[in-house]
């Protein structure tokens, strides 16, 4: 068992940990609300998923919601 190895992969996974956390960090840190409108991307990809999500209308539900 070569100790420098393993505290060389502990060391690195440490980075990537610290990594994520500062990411996540920053994550939190924009959950304010924002003012305006949003971003053309943001808005087309919350349409497109709204629309995903929604389900099938057959014609006699149609019919009976009208």
């Amino acid at each position: 068992m070569d100790i420098q190895k393993i505290l060389a992969g502990l060391r690195e996974e440490r980075e990537q940990i610290e990594d994520a956390i500062v990411a996540l960090e920053r994550i939190a840190r924009q959950r304010a609300p924002r003012r305006g409108r949003p971003p053309k991307w943001l808005a087309e990809a919350s349409k497109t998923a709204a629309s995903a999500n929604s389900p099938i209308l057959d014609h006699a539900t149609q019919k009976a919601r009208n």
